[in-house]
């Protein structure tokens, strides 16, 4: 297929790598960071703006940071929504607002186009190794035509509705959860450390029982190493928290350890960490205990 990927980033760089290995075409627009050499190399095409990638595309591919971005690349002058062929698709993999992608989607779906969102969780990490978890909502036909691609690029991949946006709502829980898992390990290291036991072996121990977890094991290690380079940044997972903090208020639901998660994801961005892996919540823990996991 002809596949337009706008957003190739720390996640959508290996997630186009994979289509391009399948020998899928692909046409790329810059977002912010410069389009991977090794994609042009293989053949990818640079296109000048959104609108020439949608008119040479079946599918166009969005990975991008947040809301605004993706209604400027759909509805801006020379946008996707300007070129896109009728009948083609638009495959939205960032992680923005339910209710904003329930809007686009009506407006391409005007136009005689397809929607479907399909917001991803697995990081680099799931990125690179096609084991993303991608989470989707949209008319069911849509889902089985844009499945043989999403499964280049994922694992565990669900149509959880036939609402658009039904994918967005789904990532928002996700990224509720990580978030406080985050947060619990980080106090049980915290506290671990500071009672005078070894986090290392505290953490190994925790594994074996009802406590392990993949935000144990990985990020566990993550903050016990030191290692904070992203992975998934402190400023994007603000950024997925602020969505959920602004649709409970929408749905009248209390999110209150929602609240706390963000507010020390905050406290970290105030000492310079906005670009530091969402595990480094844990420094804000750590600064109020005045003691660090490990030394």
């Amino acid at each position: 297929m002809n596949i337009g990927f706008i957003g190739t980033g720390i996640m959508g760089r290996p997630m186009a790598g994979h289509l391009q290995a399948a020998g899928h075409e692909l046409f790329l627009l810059q977002h912010r960071s410069p389009l991977p050499e090794e994609l042009v190399s293989g053949g990818a095409i640079a296109c000048k703006s959104a609108r020439e990638v949608a008119e040479r595309a079946e599918v166009v591919i969005l990975m991008l940071p947040d809301t605004p971005d993706v209604e400027k690349v759909l509805f801006a002058e020379e946008g996707v929504a300007q070129g896109l062929q009728r009948g083609a698709a638009v495959l939205d993999m960032s992680s923005i607002s339910p209710t904003a992608t329930a809007d686009f989607a009506k407006r391409i779906l005007a136009q005689g186009g397809e929607y479907l969102d399909a917001p991803v969780s697995g990081g680099e990490v799931g990125a690179k190794n096609q084991t993303l978890t991608i989470m989707c909502g949209g008319a069911r036909a849509t889902f089985d035509r844009l499945l043989p691609l999403l499964e280049l690029m994922g694992k565990n991949i669900t149509l959880v509705g036939e609402q658009n946006g039904d994918g967005q709502t789904c990532k928002v829980a996700n990224q509720i959860v990580v978030a406080l898992t985050i947060e619990a390990v980080g106090e049980a290291l915290v506290f671990a450390s500071k009672a005078g036991a070894d986090p290392a072996k505290v953490r190994e121990a925790l594994m074996g029982g009802f406590a392990g977890s993949k935000i144990l094991e990985i990020h566990g290690e993550r903050m016990i190493k030191r290692t904070f380079d992203p992975g998934f940044r402190i400023g994007l997972h603000q950024k997925d928290l602020n969505l959920a903090l602004q649709s409970a208020r929408e749905l009248g639901v209390a999110l209150p350890n929602t609240g706390t998660a963000q507010a020390l994801f905050s406290a970290c961005v105030a000492q310079g960490g906005f670009d530091w892996d969402h595990s480094a919540m844990v420094k804000a823990l750590e600064l109020m205990a005045q003691h660090p996991v490990k030394e």
